[in-house]
């Protein structure tokens, strides 16, 4: 059984987790978030830990980023929306049981004091920003990196506040640089 309480969004992610493998979670119901809802998360939180897995849409990242506020030591798991998407829905329901335990691996720890390693030219100079091809990229170095996708002012505070290696984006853009090279036949 895993340590850490996992908050999904509702009761079919509950059902995708416990496939995938032992664990507790609590259900957000959405954004509604209720105080008796929150009052067990930070019991959670407290107690065992806990680790933020929510749907890789809008409202899954503003349920995200207030559960984020109020539990800045949660763990961050992230399912790319490419892994979280079947029957034209998008959620954590939808990904495998494999795509749930990969994101699990990854989980990542917002740092209270950013390292500020990373610079917006860090993301202009492999292709993470400022071309057609952006967004895709940043979908794909996201998911290698465990911290999802983002727009690119986000992704960048991602990389800086999730405690990202020099090494851990050079591997995840050499892989981005040798699937692009792969899927064009271009070098």
């Amino acid at each position: 059984m895993l340590k850490e309480v996992i908050i999904v969004e509702g009761k079919m992610d509950t059902l995708a987790v416990k496939k995938a493998l032992s664990a507790d979670t609590i259900e957000t119901g959405g954004f509604t978030l209720n105080q008796r809802t929150l009052n067990d998360i930070g019991v959670a939180y407290t107690k065992r830990g806990i680790i933020i897995l929510t749907d890789p849409d809008s409202a899954g990242e503003r349920i995200r980023r207030f559960l984020t506020q109020k539990f800045p030591d949660a763990g961050q798991a992230f399912i790319p929306k490419v892994d979280a998407t079947a029957n034209n829905d998008i959620g954590v329901e939808q990904a495998s049981a494999q795509a749930i335990r990969t994101a699990l691996v990854k989980v990542r720890h917002h740092e209270i004091n950013p390292q500020n390693l990373f610079t917006m030219q860090d993301l202009l100079q492999n292709q993470l920003n400022g071309n057609r091809q952006s967004t895709h990229n940043r979908a794909k170095v996201g998911a290698i990196l465990g911290i999802g996708y983002a727009n690119a002012k986000k992704f960048l505070e991602r990389l800086n506040h999730y405690e990202i290696t020099k090494e851990e984006f050079n591997h995840a853009c050499d892989c981005l640089t040798a699937s692009n090279t792969a899927h064009t036949g271009k070098i």
